[in-house]
């Protein structure tokens, strides 16, 4: 261990110090030959748009809230490339095509870097050691020496990055390099393990990647198992791992899909198959065995025994609970109760609970508060305490957010056998935050202070009290972790009261919650560039027909309908705002991805950089929207269903953007008067200041339903990440 940190130590030092000589200072005059003069062009072209891709074509790279990581990353991209070119073209050593070659794979590289930070693929702050690295590949190639030592200790984003040149194909040790990055792919994305491995089924670490990865992913393993593809073989070959070949078994079966969520327990002889089939074609009877195996599981993992398979399981169990009926009582909320709800009759308690709470985001406000909340307690017989024991408290700080949200806490109280519990609830609710994975339970908590503080005040002041204890706990034990998510708990907490002057900004080291300045979202040209996506589907053709329609027949607008892709709305007075919307072609040929994904290439391919993205299409497009915001997004408004995984996707592709969304379901009559306000305020080169504007937007849209959309200073949960990814440095590559 004490030899492979010395060793990489002396990497580290050896790429770094590539430039020691000469960063500092300004390259020396020298002639390039015309025949090489297009290759040192590109790069500098190369250099310019990468410098413009934060959103602001000038001479440096701007890495939001981080100074010193910026100008390290600039100096990268300008002073340290500029001298890599000057050392290509004059070394002796290096003959004319070699030359190219190493020029060109600059180019490759600069562009990669600007795409790869864009899509999350390459962190900025790496830019400085793929230069260095480069460097050093090219002298080591140069000796003709293998590449392998300089490339072993770093992360799959430099090493990928550094070794894109094609030039490096020549070298002996490349063959060892494709292997390397593999793994490395693969552990930095284990999720795409299988993915990866049809492109090299033949890898020499392919079958302890398989074995690996795929009881972290078994669902993903029984889908490749069946496969007639190389990688398809491979997985059936192995015969030295029972976990692999039960899954290869299970993948060719007919119903094999239907037994996968109960895997770990058919392998443990718990369950059978026969059980299974006599189940499968039952909604009721499936939806209930995924109910108990869930409360299994969860009892199990309380224990210490994590069944594999646990969180395929959990998902499954959403798909059906959102499939099978959650979708069937929000399309009939129009219809009286008794027939929007006729379907829930036959589940029991605990069905309904996980209905409930692995449905947040996409169950309707009332079908929450008018049909499956009173059900359920009425079928525990009034006993909230009691429902949370039988389910062993799994997703109970969900389940508490959830309650919070739809203002039926207080009554689920109520039902308890004394106050004691409740309260020991909330103190346990408000604990162990820093022990649980993930950020999602304190985004659960962050989330249920805002409604707390507004309904019920005194169990919102208490909240606060238990996370105050909390930071001191994990103060004198030093659990770092604990520290960080406690004093942004505390601090966000307090901001809700205007008494305690708590700035957010600076106390958390966040952007500004309540405002967004102009010149955030305008590029140096003081253009605002906004992206719309619509879909393909009836209500997104007549969205966008409507949006169309709106801006051509306001004459601060005009449309360009040219492109058989998308449009584009510009002012024709004020500010220069532009935006993209995509036509919606039918998407049943998948053709909304390929308009979509003409507007983004044009917007690359003309170096606009998006600072504000509106979804406009039914929640089950909104990860797909989400897949088209970048860093450089400053606003993003979903018009459609919240919860923590979209608002998490959102904040890993840009961790400064404002979001809008809503608990439920999105309105027309909604979205659009948001939409011209907001435009309007940019047309006008104000600041979006978000209280004032939300009473004028609340008075522009006074419908059923604007009390579910949450303006972002009101959105804790999502300023909670913002905050302890600030906090912590934690990055999502």
């Amino acid at each position: 261990m004490k030899r492979s940190a010395f060793v990489l130590g002396l990497v580290l030092a050896s790429v770094t110090q590539a430039f020691s000589q000469t960063e500092n200072g300004n390259v020396p005059e020298y002639t390039v030959p015309i025949t090489r003069q297009l290759s040192h062009d590109n790069v500098n072209k190369q250099q310019k748009l990468l410098l413009g891709s934060d959103g602001k074509a000038n001479d440096s790279f701007t890495i939001d809230n981080n100074e010193s990581a910026s100008q390290i990353a600039t100096k990268a991209i300008t002073t340290k490339v500029d001298w890599l070119q000057y050392e290509i073209e004059t070394n002796a050593s290096i003959d004319n095509r070699m030359k190219t070659g190493y020029l060109s794979g600059l180019v490759a590289i600069l562009s990669h870097m600007r795409t790869g930070w864009l899509k999350k693929e390459v962190r900025p702050t790496h830019f400085d050691q793929i230069i260095a690295l480069y460097k050093k590949l090219i002298d080591a190639n140069q000796k003709k020496e293998s590449l392998v030592p300089y490339i072993s200790y770093f992360p799959y984003d430099i090493v990928y990055t550094a070794t894109l040149p094609r030039i490096f194909e020549e070298n002996p040790s490349y063959k060892q390099i494709k292997d390397i990055l593999l793994v490395k792919y693969c552990t930095q994305y284990p999720h795409r393990t299988f993915i990866a491995l049809t492109d090299y089924p033949d890898a020499p670490a392919a079958d302890s990647l398989i074995k690996a990865v795929g009881k972290q992913y078994p669902e993903q393993l029984y889908s490749y198992a069946q496969a007639n593809n190389k990688l398809g073989y491979k997985i059936r070959s192995i015969q030295n791992d029972e976990f692999v070949k039960t899954v290869v078994a299970l993948s060719q079966q007919k119903s094999g899909q239907i037994y996968f969520p109960f895997l770990d327990n058919l392998v443990k002889g718990k369950i059978t198959t026969a059980q299974l089939d006599a189940a499968k074609d039952d909604r009721y009877k499936y939806y209930r065995l995924l109910v108990n195996t869930q409360i299994d599981y969860a009892k199990r993992a309380l224990g210490g025994d994590t069944a594999i398979g646990y969180a395929e399981l959990t998902k499954r169990l959403e798909r059906k609970a959102a499939e099978d009926f959650v979708s069937e009582i929000n399309g009939l909320h129009e219809s009286p109760n008794a027939v929007r709800f006729k379907c829930l009759q036959p589940l029991n308690a605990q069905e309904l609970y996980y209905l409930a709470v692995l449905t947040d985001g996409l169950i309707y406000t009332s079908s929450y508060v008018s049909g499956v909340y009173p059900l359920m307690m009425s079928k525990i017989n009034n006993r909230g305490d009691s429902l949370l024991l039988t389910v062993t408290f799994d997703h109970y700080r969900k389940f508490i957010s959830q309650a919070a949200s739809y203002n039926t806490l207080k009554n689920f109280f109520t039902t308890f056998k004394s106050d004691a519990h409740a309260q020991d609830l909330m103190t346990a609710f408000a604990s162990g935050l820093e022990k649980s994975k993930g950020l999602e339970d304190g985004v659960d908590v962050a989330d249920s202070y805002a409604s707390l503080y507004e309904t019920l005040p005194d169990l919102a002041r208490q909240m606060l009290a238990n996370i105050k204890r909390n930071l001191e706990s994990n103060r004198r034990s030093g659990n770092q972790r604990g520290i960080a998510i406690y004093t942004i708990l505390s601090k966000l907490f307090m901001s809700a009261n205007p008494a305690n002057n708590i700035n957010l900004t600076k106390e958390l080291g966040i952007p500004p919650v309540y405002m967004v300045p102009f010149s955030n979202l305008s590029n140096e040209k003081g253009e605002v560039i906004t992206q719309m996506f619509f879909y393909g589907d009836e209500d997104g053709r007549m969205d966008f027909d409507i949006f169309v329609r709106t801006f051509s027949a306001d004459p601060k607008w005009k449309v360009d309908q040219s492109n058989s892709k998308f449009v584009v709305a510009k002012t024709t007075s004020g500010v220069p705002v532009y935006v993209y919307a995509n036509r919606p072609l039918p998407n049943e040929d998948d053709q909304d991805y390929v308009a979509q994904t003409a507007m983004e290439e044009y917007l690359e391919k003309n170096n606009l950089s998006p600072t504000v993205t509106f979804h406009r299409g039914h929640s089950y497009h909104a990860m797909t929207s989400v897949g088209y915001v970048s860093p450089t997004n400053r606003v993003v408004f979903m018009g459609s269903c919240g919860g923590f995984n979209l608002i998490d996707s959102i904040l890993r592709r840009s961790s400064d953007a404002h979001i809008i969304s809503s608990k439920q379901t999105g309105y027309r009559d909604i979205n659009l008067p948001f939409i011209r306000i907001f435009l309007e305020t940019l047309r006008n080169k104000k600041d979006i200041d978000w209280i004032p504007f939300w009473k004028e937007f609340r008075a522009a849209a006074h419908i059923t339903g604007m009390e579910d959309y949450i303006p972002p200073y009101k959105n804790l949960g999502a300023l909670f990440i913002k905050a302890y990814k600030k906090e912590t440095g934690e990055d999502d590559l």
